[in-house]
């Protein structure tokens, strides 16, 4: 189960389009009035896990688990390596007046391509691995939204607290280098206990 945290944590902290507006609210001191946006963000992965979940547990076959986990190790290292390899740059001018709402939050994260791919191998491959189902899907959905909502809030406390430093893309380098590296500390371990233990 620490996998399911530990997956989640990595691709929702790395830097995106939702958590650069985090900082970029966090750096034009507008931390307070973005909450909502940041709820909005929360409630679109709440329901993205749950309506994933509850498919991914009716359609799933647990024979076809180990399969689905090696493409999903797959899928989870393409991901580290586009987040090693991302160039990261913040234009601090823009959009300086606008305050997002809850509804910005919530249709940006349905329509953002991370947000989907963030949920999908947790969904469909470590829910049922874990044999989370039912309620326990809502728990863990509600748990996880916690977490999405945690990850723009984050950047945005951060851009308030180091402010134009933060302009600097070397900060997000290091970063990104970080979370690759975990992402991929999570193929392994899910490579390792759902392909290798299982078909071996």
């Amino acid at each position: 189960m620490l996998t399911i945290i530990t997956y989640a944590f990595g691709i929702m902290y790395t830097p995106g389009p939702v958590n650069l507006l985090g900082v970029h609210s966090g750096i034009n001191g507008k931390v307070s009035e973005h909450i909502g946006f940041f709820i909005g963000i929360a409630g679109a992965m709440f329901i993205l896990f749950v309506t994933l979940g509850f498919l991914g547990n009716t359609f799933i076959n647990p024979k076809f688990i180990p399969y689905m986990s090696l493409l999903g190790c797959c899928y989870i290292v393409y991901i580290a390596w586009k987040v090693m390899t991302a160039k990261v740059s913040i234009n601090s001018s823009s959009g300086e007046g606008k305050v997002l709402s809850i509804w910005d939050g919530l249709f940006m994260q349905l329509l953002n391509p991370k947000g989907l791919l963030a949920t999908l191998p947790i969904a469909t491959i470590q829910f049922p691995a874990e044999n989370i189902q039912g309620s326990a899907i809502v728990i863990w959905s509600i748990g996880l939204s916690i977490l999405a909502f945690g990850a723009p809030f984050s950047y945005s406390m951060i851009g308030l607290l180091i402010g134009k430093k933060l302009n600097k893309p070397i900060y997000f380098k290091v970063f990104n280098i970080f979370m690759s590296v975990l992402l991929v500390s999570v193929a392994i371990n899910i490579g390792y206990e759902y392909v290798y233990l299982k078909l071996i």
